[in-house]
Order: C-alpha cells, then structure tokens, then sequence
C-alpha cells in the first residue's frame, strides 16, 4: 500500500509538471496566456448563440436559445480539441519518455484535463455573465449538473486514448480525427433534447454517454423546464468498453516507439 501512495504521488506530480509545460507551451507568458483556453469556446459559443437567437427568436422549446447554445457548444468544443489534440501525441512528446516516470498515458490525461478545464471556466463564466444579462438561469442541480459533465469527461478521455494509438498505427486515422467530432454531434446531444425526438431514435441515442451526460448537465440548469433521458449504466459501460480498448492500444504502441 506504502508503494502504491508513493507512486501515485509521483504520478500526480508528473501530471502536474506536463500540464505546466503544455500550457507553456501553446500560451506562452505573453497576451492573456493560458486564458486564452477558455476564451475560445467562449468566442465560439457566443457566435453560434447570437445566430441561433436571430434565426429563431429568443427562445426555444421554452428555454433561452443563448442558454441552450452555450450549454451545449462550449462541452462540444471540450470534445473537439480534445480528439483533435490526441493525434499524433506519442510521437511529439516521445522524447520526455526518456524520465521513466512519465507514462504515454499521462500525454493523453493531461491534455483531456487541460481541455475539459477550459471548457468548465469558459462555462461558468458564461453562465455568470448571462445570468446578469437574464438569459441563463440559476442552475437547478449544482450535483446534477456537475455528474454530467463528469459523464462526458469520461467518455471524450476513453475515446482519446483509443484515437491517440490508432493516429500513431496509420496517417490516414490523424486525417480522420477532425472528421470524427462531425461525425459525434448527432450522437452529443449538443442541438436537441432527447425529449423532442421520436421515440425510436431516443432510445438508440441513450447508447450514447455524451448524451446522457448532455441531458443531466441541462436538467442541472433548467430543471423542470426540460424533460431529461438518461441511462447512466448505459453511458458507464460505453465508456468503460471503449476506455478498455484504448488502454489496449496504447499498450500495444508503446512497446513499438523509440525514445528520441
């Protein structure tokens, strides 16, 4: 037990110590720095709020249209860089292999942890700035909606360590990688709430983790004014599955790499 603490401390500082030189890194000391992290989802889910707001009026279903966007293009954002920064990152950071306490798995946490922290400052801090301006609402269920953004945290790092290996294996998946955050929007929930769709297609779409996390995160905030679907099981196994497979992949591709 002794040894498991110790290595779990010095993991926790490798992590600590690549987080510090990615935000380096991409930010440098200059500007706003790191902020600029949570300035771009921010920029990119206002956009899409104020042409949602001007195309379809101030509300939708019920609810704020601005609330409705923000809430599910700054997770959507989160999902984007995140598999977008897992291509090819074993072999930019092969040469930090060298220090045998740090693992290629912890290339994958850190960039999924700098990301999903940008897009929960970009988040609370929109919701305060709306909430001001009358367009966002006092959250109903701080727990829920903190449970679904962990449910989709979950899954966006399960998928990231299985497209991290795979773009190493071939070039053609790191030119796909872009490709897959299209292809997850009607699986994300981002546009819609599972309650406005056909029965049918609701039912398939709870194999969906980014859904289920999606509609906790909107009952936490609008509470009785949406109808949530979720299957937490569901969204659990998915997760756990793809997460399994990943592991698998990374260890298969770590045995082939050369540190440089």
């Amino acid at each position: 037990m002794a040894s498991f603490s110790e290595g779990l401390r010095v993991q926790i500082k490798v992590v600590k110590a690549l987080m510090i030189r990615e935000l380096l890194t991409r930010f440098g000391r200059d500007n706003i720095g790191f902020l600029w992290i949570m300035a771009e989802p921010l920029l990119f889910a206002g956009l899409v709020g104020l042409v949602w707001s001007l195309a379809r009026g101030p509300e939708y279903h019920g609810i704020s249209v601005i609330a409705f966007v923000a809430t599910g293009y700054i997770p959507l954002t989160f999902l984007r860089h995140s598999f977008g920064r897992s291509a090819k990152i074993f072999q930019s950071n092969s040469a930090l292999l060298y220090h045998r306490q740090v693992k290629v798995l912890d290339f994958i946490l850190v960039r999924v942890a700098i990301e999903a922290v940008g897009a929960m400052m970009a988040y609370v801090f929109a919701g305060i700035v709306l909430v001001f301006l009358g367009h966002f609402p006092i959250p109903h269920d701080v727990g829920t909606l903190v449970a679904g953004w962990a449910i989709y945290v979950v899954f966006v790092l399960a998928v990231a360590t299985i497209l991290a290996p795979l773009s190493e294996m071939s070039d053609v998946i790191e030119k796909l990688v872009p490709i897959s955050v299209y292809i997850a929007i009607p699986f994300a929930g981002v546009f819609n709430m599972a309650s406005w769709l056909p029965p049918g297609m609701r039912e398939a779409l709870m194999w969906s983790p980014m859904v289920s996390g999606m509609e906790l995160m909107r009952y936490g905030l609008f509470g009785d004014l949406v109808t949530p679907y979720y299957d937490i099981p569901k969204a659990l196994g998915v997760s756990l599955a793809c997460l399994f497979v990943g592991l698998i992949l990374v260890r298969r591709v770590r045995r082939t790499m050369t540190v440089s």
